[in-house]
């Protein structure tokens, strides 16, 4: 097995640049998915809320991941 290089700052940054679009469609994928289930709620379809309260959870997990990655990177 073959010893892991340190990146460079360059490719660093680069990585950092790719997570931070990741983590803004992320942010924004849950706050068009908290407008779209509330206008739901609110016109009276309540078989919305959990599916979306899942979905959510599941951007919570990625946000958190890629926030491991990163702590792992430096």
């Amino acid at each position: 097995m073959r010893a892991r290089l340190p990146l460079a700052r360059v490719q660093r940054v680069t990585i950092v640049n790719a997570m931070l679009l990741f983590v803004i469609l992320i942010v924004i994928l849950q706050l068009w998915l908290l407008t779209a289930s509330v206008n739901a709620y609110l016109g009276g379809d309540t078989a919305v809320t959990l599916p979306a309260a899942f979905v959510s959870l599941v951007c919570v997990g990625l946000n958190l991941g890629l926030l491991r990655y990163l702590y792992r990177l430096e």
